[in-house]
């Protein structure tokens, strides 16, 4: 039996649905039954549970063999996968496959990465049959920006003119799959990316294209960055990590390609330009790409 967690989130309802579309029976962790919906499919049992309440864990885990470990981003992200990987072993869990963050490491200068490296070390000490996905920075996350996208033809970035290697979401679903079905990636770590690194300015110009409309990235200094996630309500924790994960892309730490996708799911990983015509009716309604 698999678990998948985060199961309503952006990774989590992807995941479910090539679960599903593979006929393989999942139960799916939702704290909101509203925000189910969409991995309400075939195969696909719904349980509730909740990160902050630990005693929901065992009905969730019972009878798993595999759970796929997704937490939100939050100050409380890392107690509460660690008291996740005890209910986990507390019911004869087998094999964990966690989904962690490219650059994962104890003294990276980015908290996320700090609290994946945390998480996995327990995962290894705890003696699980274990595989770590370390995706760099999902595609998707643009999404965030697409009511400034459609109304103003502007997103903010603040990497600079660095260099990401972005993976698109569906990509990292496609690995945790295969990784949850078939044997031969215990112990193994895969550090997921996209086929080619592009600057914010790239993926604006590419956006561009896909809609038919100007689109600009705007970059911000990391201080006017902080204030603007602030001033929309991020919480303080969650804003400097990502003024930190940001300083980290200015440097370069987010450039490398590799071809972990293909090795692990035989099909190359999406390009931005496959991920900005897919999506471009949801940057922009009117859309009508250039050809």
């Amino acid at each position: 039996m698999i678990l998948v967690t985060g199961a309503t989130g952006t990774i989590g309802v992807e995941l479910i649905k090539e679960l599903s579309r593979r006929g393989v029976f999942v139960r799916a962790l939702v704290r909101d039954r509203m925000r189910s919906r969409r991995v309400s499919l075939p195969g696909v049992e719904l349980v509730d549970g909740d990160f902050d309440l630990p005693e929901t864990f065992p009905a969730a885990l019972e009878g798993v063999d595999e759970p796929f470990l997704l937490v939100p981003s939050s100050s409380r992200a890392e107690v509460q996968q660690l008291q996740f990987i005890d209910a986990a072993k507390r019911n004869g869990v087998k094999h964990i496959v966690k989904l962690s963050q490219l650059g994962a490491a104890l003294n990276s200068p980015g908290r996320f990465q700090r609290c994946h490296a945390v998480v996995e070390d327990y995962i290894r000490e705890s003696g699980f049959a274990y595989t770590f996905l370390r995706p760099n920075l999902f595609m998707q996350r643009l999404l965030d920006s697409r009511s400034g996208i459609s109304s103003q033809g502007v997103f903010y970035a603040a990497a600079g003119t660095a260099k990401i290697s972005a993976i698109d979401a569906r990509d990292i679903a496609a690995a945790a799959a295969q990784v949850l079905t078939e044997y031969g990636h215990e112990g193994e770590t895969y550090e997921l990316t996209g086929p080619e690194a592009l600057s914010y300015t790239q993926m604006a110009d590419i956006l561009s294209q896909a809609t038919g409309m100007l689109i600009r990235c705007v970059d911000l200094p990391l201080d006017a960055f902080q204030h603007s996630l602030l001033d929309r309500g991020v919480p303080k924790w969650q804003a400097n990590g990502l003024v930190e994960e940001s300083a980290i892309y200015r440097c370069g730490g987010a450039a490398d390609v590799t071809n972990a996708v293909f090795n692990v799911t035989g099909s190359a990983s999406r390009t931005f330009s496959d991920f900005a015509f897919d999506y471009s009716a949801v940057f922009y309604p009117r859309a009508v790409p250039v050809t």
